[in-house]
């Protein structure tokens, strides 16, 4: 009976300590306010493709300085300029160190250590990359990483596409000879065994120089090889037979002979076009933007503009946002990547893309309405505001562009 009694007095006495403590703790945090700890910032990486990196540099610095917070926490935009088969390539190689298996709930320390790194979003020169890297891992880890429906969807920022920029000299001379510039002009023009002189211009202009990125660097290198088999096969839809097709090879082979070194250009065509003129070449087939942020300079150190033509089969670039969906970023950073996408996608962030040559992705905002529109100023060079009804070439496959990289660094980047 005394074992008991004491028992029970030691659980009333415990009873009344932890209603002490209790009351003790109310009490505190009455004298202090209910607020969130931050605990951030919330890192957010974006691989961005290089024609876009400087408008996207630009709106990350005004998006951080507005000091953007989710869930109490500052969002921290982190910009990565790569060329987009480069990050495809490093997606393929797993370079990112996405985890497998097992991983992918027990994720080791070394492994914890590399995805501080990984990037949570991806900006591509267009949306086939993404989609190539989705099969590519879809395969391999049995799981979606990008997405083509729902909040976390690929969605189109801006858009720019591929077209001609001739120095106005050369164009008159191709216009008075050809009619149209296309590529079965520039072929000509390229093969003419007296160079220019055959073709009706000057005898120091030499022979035809074409300027065309090297597509290992440069995914307009790519795509102009895509646009020129477009026009050759009369179709917009190419397949790894019509790259092997021994015709179209010669063909293409004559073509890019006419490059002065594209085994040696850098990623920055349209740069050195402005910065060596002629020497660097006559004209080519480049991104839009490019083009278009690059017309002035061009104007003022050669003393000539470019004329600027549509191809009959035009390669658009929609540089999407596409959001990394897997366990290797958590909730708060994929969230905040959407906060962002959100800024790129606002009206004012969509007007200062004109400025930089790209076209906005909504289609309520006019390219000549901006202030100092570049799509305005060079319309007389033949800048369209809106693009003449041509044939969009269709996404390639990934054999297709292996088979032309294989064929490019067989033939020509000897």
């Amino acid at each position: 009976m005394k074992r008991s009694r004491t028992l029970f007095l030691a659980i009333v006495g415990l009873a009344i300590v932890i209603v002490g403590v209790a009351l003790a703790l109310r009490a505190t945090n009455r004298q202090q306010p209910l607020v969130v700890t931050s605990k951030g910032p919330i890192q957010v990486r974006i691989l961005t493709a290089l024609p876009v990196e400087p408008w996207v540099r630009a709106a990350a610095e005004r998006f951080n300085k507005q000091g953007t917070r989710l869930e109490g926490q500052p969002i921290q935009v982190e910009v990565i300029a790569m060329d987009g088969l480069t990050a495809l390539g490093k997606f393929d190689r797993n370079e990112f160190a996405a985890l497998e298996g097992g991983d992918a709930n027990t994720p080791t320390a070394e492994q914890k250590q590399a995805l501080e790194r990984f990037p949570t979003a991806w900006i591509p020169d267009s949306r086939y990359l993404p989609e190539l890297a989705n099969a590519a891992y879809k395969e391999r880890l049995g799981r979606d990483v990008f997405l083509t429906d729902g909040e976390y969807r690929i969605r189109p920022l801006v858009l720019s596409l591929s077209s001609w920029g001739i120095y106005q000299s050369r164009a008159d001379v191709l216009s008075q000879k050809f009619g149209d510039i296309n590529w079965k002009a520039i072929h000509d023009a390229a093969t003419a065994k007296g160079g220019w002189r055959d073709l009706g211009g000057q005898d120091g202009w030499g022979f035809f120089k074409l300027v065309v990125p090297d597509p290992r660097k440069n995914v307009g290198g790519l795509t102009a090889m895509i646009s020129a088999a477009g026009e050759y096969f009369d179709r917009p839809n190419i397949t790894t037979e019509d790259i092997s097709n021994p015709d179209f090879q010669k063909w293409m082979g004559e073509l890019l002979g006419a490059t002065t070194d594209l085994s040696g250009a850098s990623a920055y065509t349209a740069e050195d076009f402005a910065l060596f003129g002629y020497s660097a070449g006559d004209g080519g087939l480049l991104l839009e933007s490019d083009l278009l942020n690059n017309m002035q300079g061009i104007k003022n150190r050669w003393g000539e503009p470019l004329v600027i033509r549509y191809p009959k089969y035009v390669t658009w670039f929609d540089f999407p946002m596409s959001i990394w969906i897997g366990p290797e970023t958590n909730a708060l950073q994929k969230n905040a990547a959407l906060e962002f996408e959100k800024f790129l996608l606002s009206s004012e962030t969509q007007k200062e893309a004109i400025n930089y040559g790209l076209r906005p992705a909504s289609p309520d905002i006019a390219v000549t309405g901006a202030a100092n529109s570049p799509f305005a100023q060079w319309q007389e060079q033949g800048v369209a505001a809106v693009v003449p009804r041509t044939s969009a070439m269709r996404s390639p496959d990934r054999d297709v562009l292996q088979t032309l990289l294989r064929w490019f660094e067989l033939n020509v980047a000897k």
